[in-house]
């Protein structure tokens, strides 16, 4: 694993970034928060690109920052990806990609051919930005930040821009990435889906500063995410193993249950997660039978809490992980609803998506 310690403050007018944190950095890192929380604040005073940061950032054994000596942004050992890409507008894909080998950036083991490759990029190599779709874009800002040869990969909201078939294409390759080029990845977002799918680990930052930490689950599952993330209901996230996939279709097991979500970009053992809103979620007390609806699973009740919109939020325990639930008072009533209670808590197929 690869450490990276961080004790900076920076200041924007009435805005204050002060997070300290000691990261050992495995797989995708994701830093999480609402607009203005100072995701990309971090992410920025990390690669060296904010000149008045204060404090200390160490990557491995090598300050950054300390005492107030900054490393240039070249003389960091960092890959950045924006949200725009930011691809220079005068040069082909081909001239794009070789910048970082032909203007003194590190030279490594990472080669123009097998990027090309990983990438899908050899229609697009003689071709200009303006002719690229935002997708394509994308997957050339990545590539052009690994052949900076890193041994970190910023990346700030690369798929904000991009609607949803596009993120299903990219998704699985930016979670590829870490083991594939033997790297980490500090990964900002404020989409959940992103979140439940690539995150490995969460930074929570609110106001500027760091709140919590944990796995993705951990973090939306926590009494106080909505609020501090500035959501109305995350929903939660279940693990699922997959057992079989078939043309459209992914079927995972989950406890003595099973899913059927729209077909995953994962294999069979393989684990993949799903956020679950929980306005998606339909209770019944008995098994159900005739339906369309294709998931059903065995759950019990472990809360119900009355919501501040007239709604009640039901928490369940499914395979020994949470789901939540957002029905009427009527229908709590009607169905006895307590803690303790067995009940069949049913998703739509649709509802579901690994987006993978």
């Amino acid at each position: 694993m690869d450490r990276l310690e961080l004790d900076v403050e920076l200041d924007y007018g009435s805005f204050r970034l002060a997070v300290r944190e000691s990261l050992d950095l495995d797989g995708i890192t994701a830093v999480f928060g609402s607009s203005g929380s100072g995701k990309t604040s971090l992410l920025r005073v990390i690669a060296g690109l904010e000149p008045s940061a204060r404090g200390l950032i160490r990557f491995r054994d090598t300050a950054w920052l300390e005492r107030g000596r900054h490393s240039p942004p070249e003389a960091r050992a960092i890959g950045y990806v924006f949200q725009d890409g930011r691809l220079f507008a005068h040069l082909d894909v081909r001239g794009n990609l070789l910048f970082p080998l032909k203007h003194g950036r590190r030279s490594g083991a990472i080669a123009f051919d097998d990027i090309v490759a990983v990438l899908g990029l050899e229609p697009l190599l003689l071709r200009y930005p303006a002719s690229l779709s935002g997708g394509e874009s994308q997957r050339v800002a990545i590539g052009r930040a690994l052949l900076a040869n890193p041994s970190l990969l910023l990346m700030d909201e690369p798929l904000s821009s991009l609607d949803r078939p596009r993120k299903r294409e990219l998704l699985p390759l930016i979670r590829s990435l870490p083991a594939r080029f033997g790297l980490p990845v500090l990964y900002v977002t404020h989409d959940l889906d992103e979140l439940a799918y690539l995150a490995d680990e969460v930074i929570l930052l609110a106001a500027g500063r760091n709140v919590a930490r944990g796995s993705a689950r951990e973090i939306v599952e926590r009494n106080d995410f909505a609020g501090l993330a500035e959501l109305d209901d995350p929903g939660t996230i279940l693990e699922a193993k997959v057992t079989a996939q078939t043309e459209s279709l992914t079927v995972a097991a989950l406890g003595s249950g099973e899913l059927r979500v729209p077909r995953a970009a994962a294999r069979p053992g393989e684990t993949i997660r799903l956020r679950v809103d929980p306005r998606d979620v339909i209770l019944a007390i008995e098994a159900p039978a005739g339906i369309s609806i294709r998931n059903s699973l065995k759950a019990t009740v472990i809360g119900v809490e009355q919501r501040s919109d007239g709604l009640v939020a039901v928490r369940l325990t499914v395979g020994g992980q949470e789901l939540r639930a957002r029905i009427t008072r009527d229908a709590v009533d009607e169905l006895a609803l307590h803690e303790g209670r067995e009940v069949f808590a049913l998703i739509k197929t649709v509802a579901l998506d690994a987006l993978g």
